[in-house]
């Protein structure tokens, strides 16, 4: 690819008059012939080069002696683990760039005499429109700790943050995020840091385009690697020779992954609104009925009626309930009368919340949003000391120890922008309530609300972000999906959600959406006669797809019948093609299912 994209540049030099797309069909062609090989399968698209790659969702969060090797080789970048010096990189701002090599030999480049946030290098690149482009590099200061971004700067000033990282002194950071180019022009890749008295230093550079094609079919091959598994039906007549022409139908009880949607008062009172719930979801969360703010209006007046109907109503039907919310980090979202308590009479309100809500609801829940969105605020903390976020972690988890215990923040994967809440701001604050004494052994988990704004989500972004929570190791749930761009609410949504559900780190995905009647206004399900909007729609064609719906096959000469199916619980029926006789069983498809065969005996 190296040779390529350097054969490329000496073409550009000595045939400047040649268009872009002659000039990348007559490189590619030209080295194809030279090298002779199969393997040069290249995907020619509108002067654009892609390879058909499949997409690599490693990163790390550990600060690392020396970094690794550029992904996909660099992609776009030219010159991208400096082994041609600072070839195709140029200063920006103020300052100077160069070259340096470490005592074991890595090349790596350096700006320094910087006086401004952008001060440093940069490379400019052409990006086309509708492209998926992630983007990667190793960071190292020269001093301190910094949160260091890759912003592209597009259409002469325009600045559009495509992830952040916190670089350090002595070791090497990964930045790993991206942009979707909703446009066609070159943009300068650039690196911002606030404190302009830091060297900052950069290694293995990739940006790496995908079409929306291959970006799909990442999605496709991951879901079949963590998603399903491929069962086997043999089946024979009572001498267990091959019955030829069987009938199975393959209809999916209970699914392995929880998709659910979240629930409102209205559930109480409104039938229809039951009938719609139940014949779809078996997991949600209470949008406020269960939150602090509900259930203490005022002082020292506790009222669980209404989440105790609830969570009964849930029960009845089978449905699994998450803990929302603990308490919540937020000024804007306290109990009015917490807001003027001394520190003392805080601590004593919040330590009675914490025991009323979690004792009442222990087992009862499958997870516990604690502190929610304690990235962006602090209300506690600046109340009652640094730590406090942490002492209520591990109080939840001594009240009820065998649910899991959640950091939940918005912001983390949708908006690029924001700064506070991005995935590198997300450890910091997991890594400190890690830390805190006593912690070590609790469920804790990762969630990720997912509320984007009005415009295309970034999905580079969004799973760039992914990759790096999930090294970790911890699970991810994205916990109060929705979207509210018009018109193209519906095709984001799926977008959203197919990137959720496909990626390997995601345990489980609830949409903080509904119809219409329930009072739900931002992304509706159904509208007020329970008709179906576009975004309903989506969801309703997910479940199916996602293993609901029922699959029919038809045994092959051998009697055999290979099915790929998602993990879940099964109701097959097997039917006799002559005498029409049926049996029917159920079986289980879990993780490590690789490949199981299901012998069934029909009578003749």
């Amino acid at each position: 690819f190296h040779m390529l994209k350097t054969f490329a540049i000496n073409w550009t030099v000595h045939f400047g008059l040649i268009s872009h797309k002659m000039k990348v069909v007559a490189v590619a062609a030209e080295l194809c012939i030279f090298l002779l090989s199969a393997s040069c399968l290249l995907l020619l698209s509108s002067g654009f080069l892609l390879h058909s790659k499949p997409y690599d969702y490693s990163a790390t969060t550990q600060c690392v002696k020396k970094p690794h090797r550029a992904q996909y080789g660099g992609g776009l970048i030219v010159n991208p683990e400096f082994d041609h010096n600072i070839k195709g990189w140029t200063v920006v701002g103020n300052g100077t760039i160069e070259e340096r090599i470490s005592n074991d030999g890595n090349r790596f480049i350096v700006a320094r005499n910087r006086t401004r946030a952008l001060d440093g290098f940069s490379q400019k690149v052409h990006l086309k429109k509708g492209l998926i482009y992630i983007f990667s590099a190793w960071l190292q200061l020269s001093e301190g700790s910094e949160i260091v971004s890759v912003v592209f700067k597009t259409n002469g000033s325009e600045l559009v943050h495509g992830g952040h990282v916190i670089a350090n002194h002595g070791c090497w950071s990964l930045l790993k995020g991206g942009i979707v180019a909703n446009f066609s022009r070159h943009v300068e890749i650039l690196f911002e840091i606030e404190n302009p008295t830091v060297e900052l230093r950069a290694d293995s550079v990739s940006l790496q385009p995908f079409t929306r094609k291959q970006w799909r079919s990442h999605q496709d091959d991951s879901v079949e690697r963590v998603r399903k598994s491929r069962v086997r039906f043999q089946i024979t007549h009572p001498n267990e020779t091959a019955l030829e022409g069987a009938t199975i139908v393959i209809k999916q009880t209970r699914a392995d992954f929880p998709f659910g949607c979240a629930m409102n008062h209205y559930i109480l009172t409104n039938s229809e609104y039951q009938k719609w719930f139940v014949s779809r979801f078996k997991y949600t969360t209470f949008t406020n009925e269960m939150k602090w703010y509900s259930t203490e209006i005022v002082q020292g007046h506790e009222n669980y009626t209404i989440p105790d109907a609830m969570l009964q109503f849930s029960k009845e039907n089978g449905i699994f309930v998450r803990g929302h919310n603990i308490l919540w980090d937020s000024p804007n979202r306290q109990p009015h009368w917490d807001l003027t308590l001394s520190p003392e009479e805080l601590r004593v309100a919040a330590d009675k919340r914490m025991n009323s809500v979690v004792s009442r609801y222990k087992g009862q829940v499958i997870a516990w949003d604690v502190v929610n969105e304690n990235v962006h605020f602090h209300f506690f903390e600046d109340k009652l000391g640094k730590n406090v976020s942490a002492e209520y972690y591990l109080a939840a988890y001594r009240l009820d120890p065998n649910t899991e215990m959640f950091m939940n923040e918005y912001n983390t994967i949708e908006i690029c922008g924001d700064k506070n809440a991005s995935p590198t701001n997300y450890l910091r604050k997991l890594k400190q309530i890690q830390q805190f004494p006593g912690i070590d052994g609790i469920s804790l988990a990762i969630g990720l609300q997912a509320h984007f704004p009005n415009r295309a989500p970034n999905l580079a972004y969004m799973r760039s972000g992914l990759d790096l929570l999930a090294a970790t190791g911890l699970p991810i749930w994205l916990t109060e999906v929705s979207v509210n761009a018009q018109p193209k609410q519906a095709e984001y949504f799926e977008d959203v959600l197919r990137e959720g559900f496909s990626h390997p780190a995601v345990k489980g995905i609830i949409m903080f959406v509904g119809p219409e009647q329930a009072g739900f206004d931002s992304t509706l399900l159904a509208d007020a006669n329970f008709k179906n909007t576009a975004a309903g729609d989506v969801v309703d064609k997910l479940i199916r797809e996602w293993g609901t719906g029922p699959q029919t096959a038809i045994a092959d000469s051998r009697g055999i019948i290979d099915i790929s199916l998602y993990y879940g619980d099964y109701d097959v029926t097997v039917t006799h093609p002559l005498t029409h006789y049926s049996k029917t069983l159920n079986i289980s498809v879990r993780k490590g299912f690789s490949l199981e065969t299901v012998h069934v005996k029909m009578d003749d």
